[in-house]
């Protein structure tokens, strides 16, 4: 069974690279540019897996984390940032695994096989 992840990134060309990477890698990849409309995707589909910004427009991924934890205890989330000052906030530790971006997704690629199994 293919396992869904959703990206939420506001950057079109982060979701473009994610999506091409996790779709080789044997993934269904969903997106979504903003917390809003990944907590409709969430609502309405088999989602495996979250991959979520935290600075976004619009809504937050620290915002979008409550809602989908509150919504969905169970579903993994990877929050997948630029900062690594976020780590610290308390808000964060909901989610299950906090990464730095890079251009380089193994370890994000490897932390979510290890959430999925």
């Amino acid at each position: 069974m293919v396992s869904t992840i959703l990206v939420v990134d506001d950057e079109v060309n982060i979701c473009k690279l994610y999506e091409r990477e996790l779709e080789d890698a044997g993934y269904k990849v969903v997106l979504a540019n903003d917390g809003r409309k990944a907590v409709e995707l969430v609502k309405n589909n088999g989602i495996d897996l979250v991959v979520l910004d935290i600075r976004m427009d619009k809504q937050d991924g620290i915002e979008t984390l409550r809602q989908l934890v509150k919504q969905k205890r169970d579903l993994p989330v990877i929050l997948n940032s630029a900062y690594s000052s976020y780590r610290m906030d308390f808000n964060t530790w909901w989610a299950d695994a906090y990464l730095i971006k890079s251009s380089n997704l193994e370890e994000l690629k490897g932390k979510i096989q290890e959430l999925l199994t």
